[in-house]
């Protein structure tokens, strides 16, 4: 009888959920909470990894995934039975408030309860109101205003509402954020203050409209999304610190990952680049190697058991793991067949970049029906230069904060590391045609990612099968 690995095991788990958690949008799946403990007896019974262990995982990861989701979709229909009536919240901001159409204040928040019978509403809510002069995140607001459920990373709008702030924000993480914002501002003009903090955390909303849109069209927008590779570069960097030991830099590795969390906020692309970051530290720590594709099944379906929301229609969510699949498992086949030795690190750029967009690109033109042309080219004449930008923003940030007589003198490589940046984006952007709006059928993406499995099984039986030929 065939057995199976236990790390196959356990991403043919990790798997089910995700599936179990896909079919609760049609499924309804009562069952005692209670229950549920009853799992961990069966998986602790499964010693034998045969087929009969095989079915029994698949079986309990989708009776995983079908109960979270069952729970959430009891939430989510709540949340529609108020569209379109007038409510008050209480609920907390998730993010800094920017000035929107009509002058209004536009943030997000979550964990949202309603005043009169004070129950929870599930999911997080783009608001847009007026009222009150700012609005910061983990600031405690009473909004008032018509609800509409929407689709997306957020599962409600209220748009022009009426704002009151019933709590100020006293984490001394959020009020270092905001000193540090202003600290960028005081050293570096516009739009380079913004475009740094976009680096370095991901924050866009300062970004004027024709940013985004030339970033957009050149296919670099991701850069100033917090994401993974944030979280790389400053996991690297602690790396190569001159520590006494593994433990110190394990130590100072998992602290910046915190904080950066802190600072960011727990968005989806973010939470995942941490487990990620968490589980690679912890596999370097002890020697040991974790399959790319375990850690890309086991990290989807904690972030989906966290929030079920993520996998119901978190575009974001999808686009990380597409990246993470194209930079982790793609790009590493693509290299080891084009090349005889490791390429340098402009080649790994470049082929990791190509093997993101691959990855992303269906998703994009299926959902918003956008292409860009010089995408490849721009992110390689840009992306090396990421970790040296991120750098000189923060050393221009800290001076603005603590030596705002010299800011300017100090974050002068900064000021033209940035607009030179900002200069081939503009260049790219002002070429005719290089961004086309083409779209393409849900079948015709979902025909696109099977060849790529397919491909890639047949890629890695083949290296495994090279890998036992050698040594036998």
């Amino acid at each position: 009888m065939r057995r199976f690995r236990r790390t196959t095991l356990i991403t043919i788990f990790c798997l089910s959920v995700l599936a179990g958690l896909g079919l609760a949008r049609k499924i309804s799946f009562d069952l005692p909470a209670w229950s549920i403990l009853f799992f961990i007896p069966c998986l602790l019974l499964l010693r034998p990894k045969n087929k009969i262990s095989f079915l029994v995982i698949v079986f309990l990861g989708l009776s995983l995934g079908l109960w979270r989701g069952s729970v959430y979709m009891q939430k989510l229909g709540g949340l529609k039975n108020l569209s379109g009536q007038n409510v008050t919240i209480e609920t907390i901001a998730t993010s800094d408030a920017v000035y929107a159409q009509a002058t209004q204040l536009e943030f997000t928040v979550s964990h949202a309860q309603l005043e009169t019978s004070h129950r929870p509403l599930a999911g997080s809510f783009k608001v847009s109101g007026f009222g009150e002069a700012m609005i910061y995140r983990g600031d405690r607001v009473q909004i008032s205003g018509k609800i509409y459920p929407t689709r997306g990373a957020n599962q409600a709008r209220i748009s022009y509402a009426q704002l009151k702030r019933t709590g100020l924000d006293n984490s001394w993480v959020n009020r270092f954020t905001r000193r540090f914002s202003a600290g960028m501002q005081s050293a570096l003009p516009e739009p380079n203050a913004s475009f740094g903090m976009g680096l370095l955390i991901g924050q866009r909303s300062s970004l004027s409209k024709d940013i985004i849109n030339q970033l957009t069209m050149v296919g670099l927008l991701h850069i100033v999304a917090v994401s993974g590779y944030n979280l790389t570069i400053l996991v690297r960097a602690s790396s190569k610190l001159k520590l006494r030991s593994k433990y110190q830099k394990l130590v100072l590795s998992l602290a910046l990952i915190g904080f950066f969390i802190l600072m960011t906020g727990f968005s989806a692309s973010i939470v995942r680049a941490a487990i990620v970051s968490t589980l690679s530290l912890w596999a370097w720590f002890y020697g040991r190697k974790i399959r790319p594709v375990l850690i890309l099944a086991f990290t989807a379906a904690l972030t989906a058991l966290f929030n079920p929301f993520y996998i119901w229609g978190d575009p974001g969510w999808y686009l990380s793991f597409l990246a993470f699949f194209g930079v982790l498992i793609i790009s590493p086949i693509a290299i080891s067949k084009l090349f005889r030795r490791q390429p340098k690190i402009i080649v790994s750029v470049a082929m990791e970049t190509l093997a993101a967009e691959v990855m992303t690109l269906p998703l994009i033109m299926a959902m918003f029906g956008q292409l860009s042309l010089v995408g490849l080219v721009t992110n390689v004449l840009i992306v090396p230069l990421i970790p040296f930008a991120m750098l000189l923003s923060a050393v221009a940030a800290a001076a603005g904060m603590w030596l705002a007589p010299l800011a300017g003198w100090i974050a002068w490589p900064a000021n033209l590391l940035l607009t030179y940046i900002l200069d081939i984006v503009k260049l790219f952007a002002a070429i005719p045609g290089i961004f086309l709006h083409r779209s393409v059928s849900t079948i015709s993406m979902l025909y696109f990612y099977a060849l790529v499995i397919l491909v890639f099984t047949a890629a890695h039986k083949q290296r495994e099968h090279l890998k036992n030929a050698k040594i036998t």
